[in-house]
């Protein structure tokens, strides 16, 4: 963990300059989430980098807490989010691994460029399985290397971590993606595959009582 956080602190700068790289794509996936959003409900997004995303979406919702890794990426989304205002985003500093919520106090748990990037996709699905409410959703977007030549990647990825250069990279496919969500107790509402042609996109609901 302490080495992912050292990545992305040493990246946080050149990260939050960096556009966009399908910026159709991106709108899209804003668009789908807020559908289903309400004003009442308390939001949490894992791997939130420096607050974008949870700053879009903030005046959908009650409340959004952003979770990152990175100290200096919360650092650089808190000094955002003051200058815009906004008062219903609050940050911790986490680890997917290591962060937990109180079992079904969420709405909706946010997992957005993250599962690619955790040791155990499944054990992290299955802890916001069980933070969620009752009916609540989990909203991921991953990237699924496996469906294109970047599945190589994970052949370099040690090398690549010990030199400092890349963070750890998982290498799965997007139907595997989708069967980890489904197997983590999940009801699979939306599926986009967008152009890019690595990425699944997914709105999914944990079950009624």
């Amino acid at each position: 963990m302490a080495q992912a956080a050292r990545f992305w602190d040493n990246v946080a700068l050149r990260y939050s300059k960096k556009p966009v790289s399908d910026e159709a794509s991106y709108q899209k996936k804003l668009k789908i989430t807020q559908e289903y959003f309400r004003p009442d409900m308390e939001v949490l997004e894992l791997g939130c980098g420096t607050g974008s995303t949870a700053m879009v979406h903030a005046p959908f919702v009650k409340h959004i807490h952003a979770v990152d890794i990175s100290a200096r990426m919360l650092e650089i989304a808190k000094g955002k989010v003051e200058t815009a205002g906004i008062d219903n985003i609050t940050f911790a500093c986490a680890a997917i691994d290591d962060f937990t919520a109180p079992d079904e106090s969420l709405d909706a748990v946010l997992a957005l460029s993250l599962l690619h990037l955790v040791t155990d996709k499944e054990a992290s699905m299955a802890r916001i399985h069980r933070m969620l409410k009752p009916g609540g959703l989990f909203v991921s977007s991953t990237v699924c290397l496996g469906e294109s030549m970047m599945r190589y990647i994970g052949l370099i990825n040690p090398l690549g971590r010990m030199l400092g250069l890349m963070p750890m990279v998982k290498v799965f496919k997007a139907k595997e993606m989708e069967d980890s969500v489904t197997a983590a107790g999940f009801e699979i509402e939306r599926l986009w595959l967008p152009p890019d042609g690595i990425t699944a996109f997914i709105v999914a609901r944990k079950a009624e009582v």
